[in-house]
Protein backbone atom coordinates (compact mmCIF):
# COMPACT_ATOMS: atom_id res chain seq x y z
CA UNK A 1 0.00 0.00 0.00
CA UNK A 2 1.02 3.38 -1.13
CA UNK A 3 1.06 6.02 1.57
CA UNK A 4 1.72 9.53 1.36
CA UNK A 5 2.48 11.67 4.70
CA UNK A 6 -1.07 13.33 4.87
CA UNK A 7 -2.58 9.68 5.53
CA UNK A 8 -1.03 9.90 9.07
CA UNK A 9 -2.93 12.64 9.93
CA UNK A 10 -1.63 14.72 13.30
CA UNK A 11 0.89 12.77 15.14
CA UNK A 12 2.38 12.81 18.70
CA UNK A 13 5.74 11.88 19.22
CA UNK A 14 5.51 10.80 23.23
CA UNK A 15 8.84 10.88 24.63
CA UNK A 16 10.45 11.89 27.99
CA UNK A 17 8.06 10.57 31.04
CA UNK A 18 8.93 10.58 34.15
CA UNK A 19 11.09 7.41 34.39
CA UNK A 20 15.08 6.79 34.84
CA UNK A 21 15.09 6.19 31.13
CA UNK A 22 14.00 9.44 30.61
CA UNK A 23 16.97 11.15 29.43
CA UNK A 24 17.46 8.42 26.75
CA UNK A 25 13.76 9.35 25.72
CA UNK A 26 14.34 12.86 25.18
CA UNK A 27 17.13 11.82 22.49
CA UNK A 28 15.00 8.99 21.27
CA UNK A 29 12.33 11.24 20.51
CA UNK A 30 13.38 14.43 19.42
CA UNK A 31 15.75 12.18 16.93
CA UNK A 32 12.48 10.43 15.65
CA UNK A 33 10.63 13.38 15.48
CA UNK A 34 12.77 14.92 13.32
CA UNK A 35 13.11 11.83 10.85
CA UNK A 36 8.97 12.09 10.66
CA UNK A 37 9.17 15.72 10.10
CA UNK A 38 11.95 15.07 7.51
CA UNK A 39 9.64 13.01 5.73
CA UNK A 40 6.50 15.42 5.70
CA UNK A 41 4.85 14.01 8.66
CA UNK A 42 2.93 16.46 10.66
CA UNK A 43 4.41 15.34 14.34
CA UNK A 44 4.42 17.26 17.39
CA UNK A 45 6.98 16.49 20.05
CA UNK A 46 5.14 16.02 23.52
CA UNK A 47 7.18 15.53 26.67
CA UNK A 48 5.35 13.60 28.80
CA UNK A 49 3.77 14.38 32.43
CA UNK A 50 1.44 13.18 34.26
CA UNK A 51 -1.00 15.40 32.40
CA UNK A 52 -0.40 13.77 29.32
CA UNK A 53 -4.14 12.29 28.59
CA UNK A 54 -5.14 15.78 28.75
CA UNK A 55 -2.40 17.25 26.34
CA UNK A 56 -3.61 14.21 23.80
CA UNK A 57 -7.13 14.40 24.25
CA UNK A 58 -7.08 18.08 23.83
CA UNK A 59 -4.11 18.05 20.63
CA UNK A 60 -6.60 16.72 17.96
CA UNK A 61 -3.70 13.64 17.38
CA UNK A 62 -4.72 11.02 15.54
CA UNK A 63 -2.20 8.71 16.18
CA UNK A 64 0.80 8.23 18.40
CA UNK A 65 4.37 7.55 18.02
CA UNK A 66 5.91 6.26 20.88
CA UNK A 67 9.33 6.52 21.98
CA UNK A 68 8.75 6.65 25.76
CA UNK A 69 11.53 4.10 27.65
CA UNK A 70 11.36 2.16 30.76
CA UNK A 71 8.34 2.12 33.39
CA UNK A 72 5.18 4.36 32.30
CA UNK A 73 5.81 3.79 28.55
CA UNK A 74 7.11 0.37 27.93
CA UNK A 75 4.76 -1.52 30.05
CA UNK A 76 1.89 -1.53 29.08
CA UNK A 77 0.68 1.44 31.24
CA UNK A 78 0.42 3.90 28.49
CA UNK A 79 -0.61 1.90 25.87
CA UNK A 80 -3.55 1.09 27.79
CA UNK A 81 -4.47 4.88 28.15
CA UNK A 82 -3.89 4.77 24.78
CA UNK A 83 -6.62 2.14 23.88
CA UNK A 84 -8.84 4.20 25.96
CA UNK A 85 -8.49 7.64 23.74
CA UNK A 86 -8.95 5.59 21.00
CA UNK A 87 -5.65 6.53 19.80
CA UNK A 88 -3.45 4.37 17.23
CA UNK A 89 0.20 3.52 18.23
CA UNK A 90 3.49 2.80 17.71
CA UNK A 91 4.77 -1.04 18.79
CA UNK A 92 2.98 -3.79 20.91
CA UNK A 93 0.00 -3.69 22.77
CA UNK A 94 -0.69 -3.55 26.75
CA UNK A 95 0.14 -7.42 26.77
CA UNK A 96 3.35 -7.71 24.83
CA UNK A 97 4.67 -4.04 26.38
CA UNK A 98 3.65 -5.28 30.45
CA UNK A 99 5.58 -8.38 30.14
CA UNK A 100 8.41 -7.66 28.16
CA UNK A 101 9.58 -4.95 30.27
CA UNK A 102 9.14 -7.19 33.59
CA UNK A 103 12.14 -9.35 33.32
CA UNK A 104 11.09 -12.29 35.30
CA UNK A 105 7.83 -13.09 33.83
CA UNK A 106 9.58 -12.51 30.45
CA UNK A 107 12.27 -15.79 31.57
CA UNK A 108 8.67 -17.56 32.81
CA UNK A 109 7.76 -17.39 29.42
CA UNK A 110 10.48 -18.35 27.63
CA UNK A 111 11.44 -20.91 29.78
CA UNK A 112 7.52 -22.60 29.39
CA UNK A 113 8.38 -22.23 25.80
CA UNK A 114 11.17 -23.85 25.27
CA UNK A 115 13.22 -20.89 24.61
CA UNK A 116 16.61 -20.94 26.19
CA UNK A 117 17.48 -18.36 28.25
CA UNK A 118 20.46 -18.37 31.58
CA UNK A 119 19.04 -19.56 35.01
CA UNK A 120 17.98 -17.30 37.29
CA UNK A 121 16.40 -16.51 40.81
CA UNK A 122 14.13 -13.50 41.89
CA UNK A 123 15.06 -12.06 44.93
CA UNK A 124 12.27 -10.38 46.64
CA UNK A 125 13.88 -9.98 49.85
CA UNK A 126 17.22 -10.47 51.50
CA UNK A 127 16.83 -14.02 52.28
CA UNK A 128 16.34 -15.12 48.36
CA UNK A 129 20.21 -14.27 48.20
CA UNK A 130 21.24 -17.83 48.91
CA UNK A 131 18.94 -19.52 46.44
CA UNK A 132 20.66 -16.90 44.01
CA UNK A 133 24.16 -17.17 45.21
CA UNK A 134 22.68 -21.32 44.54
CA UNK A 135 23.19 -20.37 41.44
CA UNK A 136 26.72 -20.30 41.51
CA UNK A 137 29.24 -17.02 40.54
CA UNK A 138 29.19 -15.05 38.95
CA UNK A 139 25.84 -13.83 38.66
CA UNK A 140 24.22 -10.60 36.42
CA UNK A 141 21.94 -8.80 38.93
CA UNK A 142 19.10 -6.27 37.64
CA UNK A 143 16.12 -4.42 38.49
CA UNK A 144 12.91 -6.83 37.51
CA UNK A 145 11.46 -3.73 35.39
CA UNK A 146 13.84 -1.83 34.42
CA UNK A 147 16.21 -0.88 30.94
CA UNK A 148 18.78 0.77 29.57
CA UNK A 149 20.90 -1.61 32.09
CA UNK A 150 20.00 1.09 34.79
CA UNK A 151 20.67 -0.66 38.43
CA UNK A 152 22.60 -4.04 36.78
CA UNK A 153 25.93 -4.89 38.13
CA UNK A 154 27.98 -8.29 37.97
CA UNK A 155 28.49 -9.77 41.64
CA UNK A 156 31.55 -12.32 42.27
CA UNK A 157 30.79 -13.68 45.63
CA UNK A 158 28.22 -13.04 48.36
CA UNK A 159 29.33 -10.03 49.71
CA UNK A 160 29.51 -8.58 45.51
CA UNK A 161 25.68 -10.10 45.55
CA UNK A 162 24.32 -8.73 48.68
CA UNK A 163 25.67 -4.77 47.65
CA UNK A 164 23.93 -5.12 43.78
CA UNK A 165 20.48 -6.70 45.05
CA UNK A 166 21.14 -3.47 47.31
CA UNK A 167 21.83 -1.31 44.36
CA UNK A 168 19.28 -2.84 41.67
CA UNK A 169 16.59 -2.54 45.11
CA UNK A 170 16.78 1.38 44.09
CA UNK A 171 14.85 1.25 41.26
CA UNK A 172 12.74 -2.12 41.68
CA UNK A 173 11.88 -4.06 44.74
CA UNK A 174 11.73 -7.29 42.79
CA UNK A 175 15.60 -8.06 41.65
CA UNK A 176 16.56 -10.67 39.02
CA UNK A 177 19.90 -12.51 39.74
CA UNK A 178 20.67 -14.54 36.03
CA UNK A 179 23.69 -17.01 35.54
CA UNK A 180 26.29 -15.35 34.05
CA UNK A 181 27.10 -16.54 30.51
CA UNK A 182 30.86 -15.99 29.34
CA UNK A 183 30.51 -15.60 25.48
CA UNK A 184 29.56 -13.14 22.98
CA UNK A 185 26.60 -10.60 22.85
CA UNK A 186 24.52 -10.13 20.10
CA UNK A 187 21.49 -8.07 19.95
CA UNK A 188 18.62 -8.26 16.70
CA UNK A 189 16.39 -6.12 16.05
CA UNK A 190 12.68 -7.07 14.83
CA UNK A 191 10.61 -4.61 11.93
CA UNK A 192 7.53 -5.94 11.36
CA UNK A 193 7.57 -9.86 10.70
CA UNK A 194 11.55 -9.06 9.72
CA UNK A 195 14.71 -9.35 11.66
CA UNK A 196 17.62 -7.15 10.64
CA UNK A 197 20.83 -7.90 10.16
CA UNK A 198 21.95 -9.26 13.68
CA UNK A 199 24.57 -7.53 15.80
CA UNK A 200 27.68 -8.12 17.75
CA UNK A 201 28.65 -6.05 20.56
CA UNK A 202 31.89 -5.57 22.05
CA UNK A 203 33.03 -3.37 24.87
CA UNK A 204 36.18 -3.75 27.45
CA UNK A 205 33.89 -2.56 30.30
CA UNK A 206 32.49 -5.75 32.36
CA UNK A 207 29.44 -5.81 30.18
CA UNK A 208 27.24 -3.55 27.91
CA UNK A 209 26.03 -1.16 30.31
CA UNK A 210 24.76 2.24 30.61
CA UNK A 211 27.70 4.06 29.72
CA UNK A 212 28.75 1.40 26.79
CA UNK A 213 25.81 2.47 25.56
CA UNK A 214 24.75 5.70 25.66
CA UNK A 215 28.64 7.54 26.00
CA UNK A 216 31.83 5.48 25.27
CA UNK A 217 33.30 5.63 22.24
CA UNK A 218 35.26 2.60 22.66
CA UNK A 219 32.07 0.44 22.78
CA UNK A 220 32.18 -1.51 18.90
CA UNK A 221 28.98 -2.36 17.22
CA UNK A 222 29.79 -5.56 14.52
CA UNK A 223 27.91 -5.98 11.23
CA UNK A 224 28.19 -8.22 9.52
CA UNK A 225 28.11 -9.81 13.40
CA UNK A 226 30.61 -12.39 12.42
CA UNK A 227 28.75 -15.70 12.82
CA UNK A 228 28.15 -18.22 10.32
CA UNK A 229 25.04 -17.80 8.41
CA UNK A 230 23.01 -20.88 10.10
CA UNK A 231 24.29 -19.41 13.42
CA UNK A 232 23.18 -16.12 12.39
CA UNK A 233 19.75 -17.72 11.01
CA UNK A 234 19.31 -19.13 14.34
CA UNK A 235 19.25 -16.05 16.34
CA UNK A 236 17.16 -14.52 14.24
CA UNK A 237 14.51 -17.51 15.00
CA UNK A 238 14.97 -16.93 18.46
CA UNK A 239 14.25 -13.16 17.90
CA UNK A 240 10.77 -13.67 16.58
CA UNK A 241 10.15 -16.84 18.71
CA UNK A 242 11.17 -14.68 22.26
CA UNK A 243 9.11 -11.52 20.28
CA UNK A 244 5.92 -14.00 20.02
CA UNK A 245 6.47 -15.19 23.54
CA UNK A 246 6.00 -12.21 25.27
CA UNK A 247 2.80 -11.13 22.70
CA UNK A 248 5.26 -8.18 21.27
CA UNK A 249 4.72 -6.99 17.85
CA UNK A 250 5.68 -4.07 15.49
CA UNK A 251 9.32 -3.48 16.07
CA UNK A 252 11.72 -4.04 19.18
CA UNK A 253 14.41 -5.78 19.82
CA UNK A 254 15.75 -9.10 21.09
CA UNK A 255 19.26 -9.26 23.32
CA UNK A 256 20.96 -12.86 23.24
CA UNK A 257 24.45 -14.23 25.10
CA UNK A 258 26.42 -16.91 22.93
CA UNK A 259 28.03 -19.23 25.81
CA UNK A 260 31.99 -20.62 25.06
CA UNK A 261 29.92 -23.50 23.07
CA UNK A 262 28.24 -21.07 21.11
CA UNK A 263 24.79 -21.82 22.29
CA UNK A 264 22.42 -18.38 22.28
CA UNK A 265 21.02 -17.47 24.98
CA UNK A 266 17.84 -14.91 25.12
CA UNK A 267 18.40 -12.22 27.84
CA UNK A 268 15.48 -9.95 26.84
CA UNK A 269 13.18 -8.60 24.93
CA UNK A 270 12.59 -4.68 24.37
CA UNK A 271 9.72 -3.54 23.04
CA UNK A 272 10.67 0.70 22.60
CA UNK A 273 14.41 0.49 22.26
CA UNK A 274 16.64 2.91 22.27
CA UNK A 275 16.62 5.39 18.91
CA UNK A 276 19.53 7.98 19.52
CA UNK A 277 22.85 8.21 17.53
CA UNK A 278 24.04 5.59 19.84
CA UNK A 279 21.46 2.89 19.76
CA UNK A 280 21.26 -0.89 17.98
CA UNK A 281 17.84 -0.46 15.81
CA UNK A 282 18.84 2.14 13.96
CA UNK A 283 21.79 0.89 12.91
CA UNK A 284 20.90 -2.48 11.91
CA UNK A 285 18.27 -1.14 10.01
CA UNK A 286 20.84 0.87 8.03
CA UNK A 287 22.77 -2.17 7.59
CA UNK A 288 19.36 -3.52 5.58
CA UNK A 289 19.41 -0.86 3.58
CA UNK A 290 16.71 1.23 5.86
CA UNK A 291 17.64 4.65 6.78
CA UNK A 292 16.44 6.77 9.85
CA UNK A 293 13.68 8.49 8.38
CA UNK A 294 12.89 5.60 6.25
CA UNK A 295 12.80 3.46 9.55
CA UNK A 296 10.49 5.62 11.53
CA UNK A 297 8.12 6.03 8.35
CA UNK A 298 7.76 1.95 7.95
CA UNK A 299 7.06 2.33 12.08
CA UNK A 300 4.67 4.81 11.87
CA UNK A 301 3.06 3.01 8.58
CA UNK A 302 2.27 0.04 11.69
CA UNK A 303 -0.52 2.25 12.88
CA UNK A 304 -2.35 2.64 9.70
CA UNK A 305 -5.80 -0.32 9.63
CA UNK A 306 -4.57 -3.70 8.08
CA UNK A 307 -0.71 -2.66 8.40
CA UNK A 308 0.37 -4.98 11.79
Amino acid sequence: MTMAAADFGRVAVLFGGWAAEREVSLLSGNAVLGGLKRRGVDAHGVDVGRDVLQALAAGGYDRVFNVLHGRGGEDGVIQGALEVLGLPYTGSGVMGSAIALDKYRTKLLLEALGVPTPGYVLIGAQPDLAAAAALGFPLMIKPVCEGSSIGMSRADDATQLHAAWARATEYDSQVLAERWITGAEYTAAVLGREVLPVIRLETPRGFYDYEAKYAAEDTRYLIPCGLAQGAEEQLRSLALQAFDAVGAYGWGRVDFLTDEAGKAWVIEVNTVPGMTDHSLVPMAAKAAGIDFDELVWRILAQTLEGSR
